[in-house]
This record gives structure tokens, sequence and C-alpha cells, in this order.
């Protein structure tokens, strides 16, 4: 049976690529992606490594890490997983730079600061690693060499919480940005403003610290003095702050609360009626399918060229939230 799984994960897998790629475009291989082996490589000797910015403090991440820990096992190959303690992009880069010493078949990678992770990614690149991207990233791949993106487009899903918050008559939001300098959640702030200016509304980001949850609800407090009808989070840490505020300032109901990701806690406010919805980008399969992706290349020299494989937007609301916590439960949602 789980063979089965394994093969019908893969066949899907196969058709979302081909959906994601340009129509009527034949994708090229990027010029840095190594040459496959000749000779296909038993499971067992392939070594995928795994870094990214997640904190251990997120449940988003661990999610994440299931995946990974559950491809490994399903495809019997050997992962490590890396991240920094915060967020912290010379730690992160450092991680990244002691796995590609040890020369692993594969790296997988979050890419929330460009700038900062590039050289790093560049230098894993340019040791014939084949690389793939996840969550974060979606923007600056294909300039790395980064082979193929596992996740959503973060300005598109900024868009959409946009819409959504302004058809139910939000006019004044906020968008609480939870890990500034993150490159992928300044795009969802910009596409959520933006939606909300050409409903009419207006808006603007509020920068808050998620290592000091009581100074995020102090100023999700201040802000909601200002007026503001609607808040959208970047993710679990933002949105705990924010109900919070809301719950202590008698706000809640009258305060629309949406969210980026799933955790348990958000899930239960969804299906409670105190948040709207949650951008789901499907976290679980960003940590399974780049192991898939890279033991089939390390075995047969299969791989997509250059694209992005599509895990998310979708939404989760009220109507669908409890079959989400039954998932949630198992640590796939």
């Amino acid at each position: 049976m789980r063979m089965q799984r394994v093969r019908a994960l893969i066949g899907g897998v196969a058709i979302l690529l081909a959906a994601a790629c340009t129509k009527g475009s034949e994708p090229a291989k990027p010029a840095s992606a190594p040459a496959p082996s000749a000779e296909s490589a038993p499971r067992k000797d392939i070594k995928i490594a795994v870094v990214t910015h997640g904190q251990a403090s997120d449940t988003f991440w661990s999610v994440v890490k299931n995946g990974v820990d559950n491809g490994a096992k399903d495809l019997g190959v050997t992962v490590t997983y890396n991240a920094p303690q915060t967020f912290d992009m010379v730690a992160m880069s450092r991680l990244i730079d002691a796995e590609v010493a040890k020369k692993p078949d594969g790296l997988v990678v979050s890419i929330p600061d460009p700038n900062a992770l590039s050289r790093s990614i560049k230098a894993a690149v340019e040791a014939g690693i084949p690389v793939i991207s996840i969550n974060s990233g979606s923007d600056v791949y294909k300039q790395l060499g980064v082979l193929l993106h596992v996740g959503q487009t973060e300005y598109e899903a900024g868009v959409g919480g946009g819409e959504k918050m302004a058809a139910s008559g939000v006019k004044n939001a906020l968008c609480v940005n939870h890990e500034v300098g993150n490159a992928s959640l300044d795009l969802r702030c910009k596409g959520f403003l933006d939606a909300i200016t050409k409903a009419g509304g207006t808006g603007k980001v509020l920068a808050v610290n998620a290592a000091d949850p009581t100074d995020s609800q102090q100023k999700v407090t201040a802000a909601l003095g200002e007026g503001a009808d609607g808040i959208l989070t970047l993710g679990p840490l933002g949105s705990r702050a924010a109900l919070a505020a809301l719950k202590q300032g008698g706000n809640l109901g009258k305060v629309k609360l949406g969210t980026f990701d799933l955790t348990p806690d958000v899930l239960t406010g969804i299906r409670d009626g105190e948040l709207e919805f949650a951008i789901d980008q499907q976290q679980y399969l960003q940590g399974y399918l780049p192991i898939v992706i890279l033991s089939q290349y390390k075995q047969y020299g299969v791989m997509p060229a250059g694209g992005i494989l599509p895990t998310g937007p979708g939404f989760v609301t009220k109507d669908t939230a409890a079959r989400v916590i039954e998932l949630s439960k198992q640590g796939i949602r």
C-alpha cells in the first residue's frame, strides 16, 4: 500500500508540473543543473539536506518537517533537516554552507532573504548539487540557479486575501508582519494592500516582533485605536497576537481577522468564528514533494526543468475547518 501511494503521488506530481510549466514552450534545464547519473542510485545511498528559516516555536514548520520525514520514509532515503533557532539569515547561510560541504545528493532550501542567502545557494549549485526551493523564493529561484520552486506565489496570495477582506466590507486594513526582512512576507502585504486599495479602501503594514507576543499584542491594540476594521496576519505567530488584542479590546466580531497558514489554534478560531479565513499553502507538500523529486532525479535523471509547483493559495473557512482540523491532528495540515 505504501508503494502504491508513493507511485500515485509521483504520477500526480508529474501532472501538476506539466500544468505549471508555460504552455506552448519547452522549458530548458538551467545551465547550472548537474548532469544526471548514468546508473540508477540505490535509494538507501541517497542523501538529501533540507535547510529552512522555520523557527522551532512556529508549528507551521513542524508540519513541513513531517512532510520531509514522511518523504524520507516512503522513499527510503536519508534526509537531514536544519533551521536556525530564530529568524537569523547569517545562521541559516552557515547551515547551508555546512550541508554543502557534506556534498549531499540534493538540497532543499527556503529563500526568505535572497541577498543574505544567495552566496550559499549559488555555492551549492556551483558544486553540482541540485537545489529545490520551498515556501519562499518564488520570485528569485531562477536567478540563483535553483531547479524548481515548490510553494505559492506570495503576491497573488496576498491579493486573494485582500479581495476576500474587501468583499466582507473592510475599508481600513492592517497587514501585520511578524518577520520584517522576509521578502516573501513583504510580497504578501503588498498584494493584500494593493487589493484593498483597488477596492476603494486603505491600509498599512504593522511590523511586530514574533519573539515578543506581548509587544505584538500591544502594537495591534494601538493600531486598532486608529480605526482599523480588518486585519491580515502573515502567519500564526501574528494571528495569536491579533486575536488576543481583539479579545482584550472587546473587538472580536467587530474587526475582521484573517491569516496566512494553518495551525491547530488557527483552525479552531476559524471553526468558532473568531477568524474569517486562513490562506493555506499546504506546507506538508512543501516538505514531502522535494524529497520525492530529488530522489527520482538521483535515481533516474528525471527533473522538471524550471518551473513553480504550486501548493497554494487556497482558503480554509468555517465551512471547511472541521475536516482540516482532523488532518491537522495527523500533522498533515
